[in-house]
């Protein structure tokens, strides 16, 4: 059997191509890196987006931001609910250094722009209030009704139970009349 060598090659291939990101990929690190500002209660996405988060919990991270993404820059817009008694502006410069950080640091695009516009302003009592969603309120009327059905079957069980006891003693004890 021969033995062969192979001696690599040094010829180099220059490989082409392009590395694009959908709006929605920019968006959603965007989203995540939001989620722990202090003192930013939410991204607002507008009346539909509201309403369908007022029906189902939605963790649509994405929602309410809007990106225009380029071969090598993003531009960010959205609105926004913060809490109130806390320093707007410093809220805004945490959130311009955490999207610029996390979006430079996966995809190498250069944030140029963050816009926010602060739509409202709610204590953290008033914002959970109204985050409380229709399947929220529902699964709690269930579960209230649930405990209620499940009490008054105890209820029937004991009476039922102390019934039968009080047949069970008549039967076994001499009639009171003759």
């Amino acid at each position: 059997m021969d033995n062969t060598t192979i001696k690599p090659t040094e010829v180099k291939k220059d490989v082409k191509g392009e590395l694009t990101y959908e709006d929605k990929v920019i968006q959603k690190i965007i989203g995540i890196a939001l989620e722990n500002v202090n003192g930013l209660l939410t991204v607002d996405g507008g009346f539909f987006s509201n309403i369908k988060d007022k029906l189902v919990n939605s963790d649509d991270v994405t929602s309410g931001i809007s990106t225009e993404v380029g071969k090598k820059q993003v531009a960010v817009d959205m609105d926004v609910v913060v809490e109130y008694g806390k320093d707007i502006e410093d809220i805004y410069d945490q959130m311009k250094k955490l999207i610029s950080e996390e979006v430079d640091k996966m995809t190498h695009l250069d944030v140029i722009e963050v816009n926010v516009n602060v739509v409202d302003i709610k204590t953290r009592e008033e914002y959970e209030e109204d985050s409380e969603t229709v399947q929220d309120k529902v699964t709690s009327a269930a579960q209230t009704t649930g405990k209620f059905a499940s009490k008054q079957t105890n209820r029937a069980k004991n009476a039922m139970s102390n019934q039968t006891e009080k047949i069970s003693d008549n039967l076994e004890s001499e009639p009171r009349v003759k």
